[in-house]
């Protein structure tokens, strides 16, 4: 799967009554997970033996499992509940009938690409031990403009700040649009240019 070198192939169903029951899950997330997921598969172990690569400081493998779905605007949740359940680096596949898409968790946010034929997914395995691979991993799925003066964790609070402005300079644009009174309108103005510097570096 993803264009991921047959030595990393494993294809072993996990089992979901065997996660409920190793993990205690009540009644209700069980339902949930039922609701949206049919069949899990571990499909590839990437390791630096495998990769002929160097073990990493902090990451010496990753799995990615593949989520056959039921319907495909799964609740998103389901794919965080299995990424804390399994302490792995993992890579999540959620496909339905024939679509998939990339998915990995860091930090409580999942990272992703859009739907696409599954045939079309691939994951480019790039750096020279397992630390710089699952980094460039994290990046191709979060996108965006990335700093190396920062860390993985660091670029990624940067990212999620910038999205919390973009929205909320997005909200006072259209607050402007619709506000009649010129005071007002000069001090919502005043707050998207606030914002604007600070999405350009600005404190």
């Amino acid at each position: 799967m993803l264009g991921l070198p047959k030595a990393t192939e494993v294809n072993r169903q996990l089992p979901k009554n065997a996660i409920y029951a190793k993990f205690k899950m009540n009644t209700a997330i069980k339902e949930r997970i039922d609701r949206d997921i049919s069949r899990i598969y571990i499909v590839n172990e990437v390791t630096a033996a495998k990769m002929n690569l160097k073990d990493g400081a902090e990451v010496k493998s990753f799995f990615v499992m593949s989520v056959v779905l039921k319907r495909k605007d799964f609740d998103e949740k389901n794919i965080l509940i299995l990424s804390r359940l399994i302490p792995q680096n993992m890579v999540l596949v959620p496909e339905y009938e024939g679509e998939g898409k990339i998915m990995t968790c860091r930090n409580g946010k999942l990272l992703q690409t859009d739907w696409q034929p599954m045939e079309k997914l691939s994951l480019k395995i790039k750096g020279l031990d397992m630390d710089a691979v699952w980094g460039n991993i994290i990046k191709s799925l979060e996108g965006g403009v990335w700093s190396e003066e920062l860390s993985l964790d660091e670029n990624l609070a940067l990212h999620e700040k910038q999205e919390k402005l973009q929205k909320e300079i997005a909200r006072l644009e259209k607050l402007a649009r619709t506000e009649k009174q010129p005071k007002k309108k000069f001090e919502i103005v005043q707050k998207i240019k606030q914002f604007q510097y600070k999405m350009n570096g600005g404190n």
